[in-house]
């Protein structure tokens, strides 16, 4: 987790070595996991690797209890089942249906736990310039709420929500054109290849909105007076738009996005 963050900030403090591609040419790799890991538990020991990890823990707590209470207080009216070929357009509002309330869910339990994600970014952060400013989530709360007001608790949560309904939707509707289109009934392990297909689709389509994830978490850490959030780092951002074009303008936009194979930009 802290690792994968301070890939996105572009915080590299290893050089790169010298590798050879498919091709066999010569090209510069960045360190990969394990060698970044070693790198972690070298400079703040094997703690050192869950930096920011309680706080993230009780955003998933309370992620997954805003999206059962959701569900509870907005369930779902059942529709009857319709085969893919049978009625194109009943099993098509079917999956409109359910994705929009899946979508009311994610939007609802993103901002109820958006305010402890960020207190997690920021406590990650702090691996960068070794500051202690944000120390515990009481405390954090509290720094947040006098030096940014409410507001603080928030940035980053608009790129964050736009990736999640991208995401919904995209993933669900191109499992379904899929499903109805590419798949033929008479096939007989036509049940198993659907079931697979929106998980399939869930991994392509999250490589394309991985951005708007960078975007949010880079602008969780933005101008709030720790070192990985100010120049030389990165500019102090006025918008998320403005964090996303300089990312684009620099060809950043998937920064962070792989662990393994890394190569150094040019």
């Amino acid at each position: 987790l802290l690792m994968a963050f301070l890939l996105q900030v572009g915080h590299e403090p290893l050089p790169p070595t010298v590798g050879r591609n498919v091709l066999g040419r010569k090209v510069l790799y960045l360190p990969g996991f394990f060698t970044y890991a070693r790198h972690i538990v070298k400079v703040d020991g094997k703690r050192g690797l869950f930096r920011g990890l309680t706080p993230r823990l009780i955003s998933s707590t309370l992620s997954t209890i805003t999206r059962g209470s959701v569900k509870k207080a907005f369930p779902l009216e059942d529709m009857e089942h319709v085969s893919n070929k049978d009625d194109v357009k009943t099993s098509l509002r079917k999956v409109v249906k359910e994705t929009s309330h899946e979508m009311m869910m994610q939007c609802v339990s993103r901002v109820v736990s958006h305010p402890l994600h960020v207190i997690s970014m920021r406590c990650m952060v702090q691996f960068v310039g070794r500051e202690v400013k944000y120390s515990g989530v009481f405390s954090a709360i509290g720094r947040i709420f006098k030096e940014e007001g409410i507001l603080g608790f928030f940035v980053g949560l608009v790129p964050h929500i736009l990736g999640d309904v991208i995401f919904l939707w995209c993933c669900n509707l191109l499992a379904h054109f899929i499903n109805t289109y590419a798949v033929d009934d008479n096939f007989s392990q036509a049940s198993v290849i659907r079931s697979y297909t929106k998980f399939v689709m869930g991994i392509a389509v999250s490589m394309l909105t991985y951005p708007f994830l960078l975007v949010g978490d880079l602008m969780a850490v933005n101008n709030c007076g720790l070192r990985a959030g100010l120049p030389p780092y990165a500019p102090a951002f006025t918008s998320w738009i403005h964090c996303w074009r300089y990312l684009s303008a620099q060809g950043q936009l998937f920064r962070g996005s792989s662990l393994l194979f890394r190569r150094a930009p040019m």
